[in-house]
Order: structure tokens, then C-alpha cells, then sequence
């Protein structure tokens, strides 16, 4: 993965323990949660609020950053909206109160998200021994960043962007290689008789079908069909013809011309009559649901097909994509698995990946969230 697709991560202000300790019965006054013992402090927290909204922000390109990080009340978050957009400056606490409660649930979650699965895969790597250096850290930074940025003082200006330090991405290069290696374990090889099995059930994602150029004339009457048509028997050019007769306001401008037609494109009548006929001939009148066609093919434009061999190289990146994708599936499980049930959260902070949380009625069970909703402190 790489650094920039990473989403937010704790950096230096959480530091798993060298052992994973013993799970408390409680969570420490100054956290948001409480993972076997180690414990998400409010600051950790509020800084990735930090990095969040302005990731949001950024969204809409000069739109303020909000950070709703002082819940229930909110009080900080109602003078941020105020100062920073003048126009809620007589807006009721009351209304900007739940623009900052509704703000503070879309960002909460995906922060906590992070903090909380940045702990259960390096959990899940000290259990399964997995390890990595901080030289080899070190080393993986260096690359992604010389690939992302062309100078330091780019670097520099990304960091200022986007809120965080350079601690925060040397961890999260540490996550993401120790997720690299956790997925190895779950090694899958692609073989021949995978691609040409592949191959075999979808055929259409490796050629492309016949299709026709044709030329009609649609009428509503069929004795202005047979006038079309013996019009263009006698040598009356197509521009003129459709132009006359045509009521298929699509094509009758443009002579009647339909191109790159495939099966099933148009209406029964039409499609079953154009893909038997030869090219060069006008044929019709037919009747079709929508009236009256007399048409021409004019070209034929035959299906291709890769060969098995030409498909070969698509066919085994896709099938690797897919083996990472249920290795990186069971990864997750795995990690659920061993330590949902030993991560406690503060009531304020709770979510998918708290044991014991249950979702209010009518919102969604996934973590995983995308962009919060628009509020009226955001706009």
C-alpha cells in the first residue's frame, strides 16, 4: 500500500507495548479506549481529529476545518463554526450543536477505526512472531518517498497539508509492512488451469462483439416506408431521403445513420433483420413496434477474441489481485477474532470495532466510512 493511500494513523502518539499485557478492567480517565491494556489517549485521538478534518476539508477546496472533538457538548466546536463562518455567527447553538454531533460521528469513526486495527495487526504480528526493523522501516519510507516526491521541501509541504508529522507516516509505513507480511502467510499461486478456467467463463471481457453500421428510415406509415424505399431504389441519396421521410429524429438529419450497432442495441424487429442481412442492399419495409424501418448495412464490423495465451497476463494480475484480497480478508478475521473482544471503548467513542457495540437503529454496521456527511459547518 502506499504511504499516501494510507488512511490516518496513530503515528507517535500511541506506541504498542513491547508485551501485550493483560486486559484491565477499565479505561484510563485520559483515553477513548483500551485495547488488552494499552490504552488511546484523548490526545492521540484529538490529533488524528485533527488530520481527519482537515482531510475533509480538503474535500471542498476552501472550506474550513472543523474539529469536533470536544463531545457532548460541543462547545468548542460551536465557536470554531462561528469564528471561522461568519455566516452561523447568529446560527443557534442549538443547530450547530447537532452539525458538530453529526460531524463528530463521521470522523470519530473512521479515527477510531485506525487507532483500533492499527493495534490488532501489531497484536496479531507479535502473536504470530512476525517482525520488522526499524532499518527496514526506514528503508520502505525512504522509497515511497522518493517515488511520491520529488524534493524534501515537497515532503515538508505535504506534512503541513495534511496535519501530520514524520513520525506519524514512519507508523504508518511500520502498519502497513507488518500487514504485508501477515498477508504472506496466506499464500495463494495462480496456476494454468485457474487462467484458462478464467478464461473459459468470461469470454466476453476478452473480445468484443460483432457490430453493424446501418442506415434507416423509420416512418410511422407504411406507405411512406415504401416511398422511402423506392426513392432510394431509384438512386435518391440517403441525406435526402431520411430528411424527407424520416421520423427518427436522431438519425434523420444525419442520413439515417447508426453506427457501431451491437445485438440487441435496438428494437427486435430491427436488430433480428440487420445482423441477417448483407451489406449494400436496402431491404424493408419491416414492421417493428416503433413503426416502419427500411435500412441498409453498410459495414460490418466483425468480433475479435484474444487467445487464451494473449489473455494470459490480465487473467493472472486479476486473479492476484483477488488472492490478496482474501488473504488481506483473513488477515482482518483473524485479528477480529483474537482481540475485538478485548478492546474497550468509552460509550462517546464506540463503534463497529468496540466489543460489545451495537449499532443504532438504522445506521450501517460497517466501520469502514468514506466521507461524512455534509452539515451546515462544513459548507
Amino acid at each position: 500500500m502506499k504511504v499516501s493511500r494510507l488512511i490516518p494513523a496513530l503515528g507517535a502518539f500511541f506506541v504498542l507495548a513491547v508485551g501485550i499485557t493483560a486486559c484491565g478492567s477499565g479505561i484510563p480517565g485520559n483515553s477513548v479506549a483500551d485495547m488488552a491494556g494499552n490504552p488511546i489517549s484523548v490526545g492521540a485521538f484529538n490529533h488524528w481529529m485533527y488530520v481527519a478534518a482537515k482531510s475533509n476539508a480538503a474535500q471542498s477546496p476552501g472550506a474550513p476545518v472543523i474539529v469536533p472533538n470536544d463531545p457532548p457538548t460541543f462547545t468548542n466546536c460551536i465557536a470554531q463554526a462561528r469564528k471561522q463562518i461568519p455566516q452561523l455567527a447568529n446560527t443557534p447553538a442549538a443547530t450547530l450543536k447537532t452539525d458538530c454531533n453529526q460531524l463528530f460521528q463521521s470522523l470519530s469513526s473512521r479515527v477510531m477505526e485506525f487507532l483500533i486495527t492499527s493495534y490488532w495487526y501489531q497484536a496479531e504480528a507479535a502473536r504470530q512472531n512476525v517482525k520488522i526493523s526499524d532499518a527496514q522501516v526506514q528503508k520502505v519510507f525512504a522509497s515511497e518517498k522518493n517515488q511520491q516526491f520529488r524534493s524534501n521541501a515537497e515532503f515538508q509541504a505535504f506534512l503541513n497539508q495534511s496535519g501530520q508529522t514524520l513520525d506519524d507516516i514512519i507508523y504508518r509505513v511500520r502498519v502497513s509492512e507488518l500487514v504485508k507480511q501477515l498477508r504472506a502467510k496466506h499464500p495463494a499461486t495462480v496456476t494454468p488451469a485457474q487462467i484458462a478456467a478464467y478464461y473459459k467463463s468470461h469470454p466476453s471481457q476478452f473480445g468484443t462483439p460483432e457490430t453493424r453500421d446501418i442506415r434507416i428510415v423509420r416512418t410511422n406509415d407504411p406507405k411512406q416506408a415504401a416511398a422511402a424505399k423506392a426513392a432510394l431504389d431509384k438512386g435518391e441519396s440517403w441525406s435526402s431521403v431520411a430528411s424527407k421521410y424520416s421520423v427518427d429524429t436522431a438519425t434523420k438529419s444525419k442520413g439515417g445513420q447508426l453506427t457501431g450497432v451491437g445485438r440487441g442495441q435496438e428494437e427486435r424487429a430491427l436488430d433480428e433483420a440487420a445482423f441477417s442481412a448483407p451489406t449494400g442492399k436496402v431491404l424493408g419495409p419491416i414492421h417493428g413496434t416503433f413503426g416502419y424501418y427500411v435500412f441498409e448495412v453498410t459495414k460490418v464490423n466483425r468480433s475479435t477474441q484474444q487467445s487464451l495465451a494473449q489473455a494470459t497476463p490480465l487473467i493472472r494480475q486479476i486473479l492476484q489481485g483477488q488472492a490478496q484480497t482474501t488473504a488481506q480478508n483473513a488477515v482482518d478475521n483473524q485479528a477480529r477474532k483474537n482481540w475485538l473482544h478485548r478492546t474497550k471503548c468509552r460509550t462517546l467513542y464506540a463503534m463497529n470495532d468496540c466489543a460489545g457495540y451495537k449499532a443504532p437503529k438504522g445506521s450501517s454496521t460497517s466501520s469502514t466510512q468514506t466521507a461524512p456527511p455534509a452539515t451546515t459547518t462544513t459548507q
